[in-house]
């Protein structure tokens, strides 16, 4: 295994009723921007038991963060913090509502003259104005780790960010929000958790033992949940795996000690900054190509995949990894996940060009485990993606 550090400061408050929790975990004399998006948390009742848990607490709200969060209008809600003196910041949502809080945790306490620069320039946050989240979807892992990303709608971009100091406090996660989700966002969580672990876990060999079984046991969870959640988001015992597996996928325990890649979710953010494709879709998109052409290097790894989790246990090294590839596949559309860039969008042509030309833009030369992507074989990878 690799040399690796590891912190993680988020509590977790988890399980039926949690939500009137809230109280206890918001500091005394604290001014709270509650924020989230487009308004579900009040036909769901989500609404109504967060303002009451804060009945006492005083609250200012910004509503309307979009599903992939939008710099202008966080720009907005970071002109709220500024003049209504916030000191504490509560986000009520999915990734997208948690992620653009995370920036505003950066913003709020920024000392140069541009925001844009925490994401331009990279800038990671050693201390940003304290968050905590209850959560509403189940997809991101964004509750319990210190990423986010952003988009910039007049630039296409999205972008990465992170830093030390944006873990959330606390996250509140109550299984029975996942009750009133629609179908395809219970299937876009399932697909965004799924490849998170992918992302750590189908990269080569290196004898993490742990690790990989840490892995694989969210993969096997998921799938037997998937189809009951599916069916029924009643159904508590589905929803509360699910929604735990969603947030340990991406909390930053299954990466350390092994090398990750990452590249799929590169390419994918540029699908959605292009054409608003959901996040989760784009990744079912790209990953499959992405495996396909980098075959050689992975296929010991997707071989252990076929193995462990699709028990596929005939046929040659290359045989199961080619089986482990369509297997995947074949679980994206069980979860009505379509695979092909076409089948979202038939204004496509050029789009491996432009992404291999913004990657080239912005220095990226080497991308994936070995550090070995270049710009042209991204471009190769979004050409078979069509």
């Amino acid at each position: 295994m690799n040399n690796f550090e590891f912190k993680n400061p988020t509590k977790i408050i988890f399980g039926k009723g949690s939500i009137e929790k809230l109280s206890n975990e918001i500091p005394k004399g604290a001014k709270v921007l509650m924020l989230y998006g487009g308004g579900s948390i009040k036909k769901n009742g989500i609404y109504d038991q967060v303002k009451t848990a804060l009945a006492n607490i005083d609250v200012v709200e910004f509503g309307g963060i979009p599903a992939n969060p939008e710099y202008a209008v966080l720009m907005e809600a970071l002109k709220v913090i500024k003049d209504q003196n916030i000191t504490y910041l509560l986000a009520v949502g999915g990734g997208s509502v948690i992620d653009g809080t995370k920036f505003l945790s950066a913003a709020a306490l920024f000392e140069g003259d541009n925001p844009w620069d925490i994401l331009a320039k990279n800038i990671k946050t050693e201390k940003g104005m304290p968050f905590g989240t209850v959560l509403t979807l189940p997809a991101t892992g964004s509750e319990m780790n210190s990423g986010a990303v952003i988009t910039r709608k007049e630039t296409k971009q999205k972008v990465t960010m992170g830093g030390q100091g944006l873990f959330p406090v606390f996250s509140i996660l109550d299984p029975l929000v996942v009750a009133s989700l629609p179908e395809r966002q219970i299937a876009n969580g399932l697909t965004d958790a799924f490849m998170h672990v992918l992302e750590q876990y189908m990269t080569y060999p290196t004898g993490a033992i742990l690790q990989d079984r840490f892995a694989e046991s969210i993969l096997q969870t998921l799938l037997e949940v998937a189809p009951r959640v599916m069916k029924d988001p009643t159904d508590y015992k589905a929803a509360s795996n699910f929604m735990w597996s969603c947030t340990w996928a991406l909390n930053g325990l299954l990466h350390k000690g092994v090398p990750a890649d990452w590249a799929s979710h590169s390419m994918g953010h540029e699908l959605t900054a292009l054409f608003g494709i959901d996040h989760a879709r784009t990744l079912a998109i790209i990953a499959p190509n992405h495996y396909k052409f980098n075959f050689e290097a992975k296929k010991d790894k997707l071989a252990q995949y076929a193995e462990r989790i699709w028990n596929i246990t005939e046929g040659s090294t290359d045989d199961k990894a080619h089986a482990a590839i369509e297997k995947t596949v074949g679980f994206f559309h069980e979860l009505g996940i379509d695979t092909k860039l076409s089948d979202y969008t038939k204004d496509y042509d050029g789009t491996a060009e432009i992404i291999s030309q913004r990657f080239t833009d912005r220095g990226w030369l080497g991308m994936g485990e070995h550090k070995s992507l270049t710009p042209d074989m991204v471009e190769e990878i979004v050409k078979m993606a069509y």
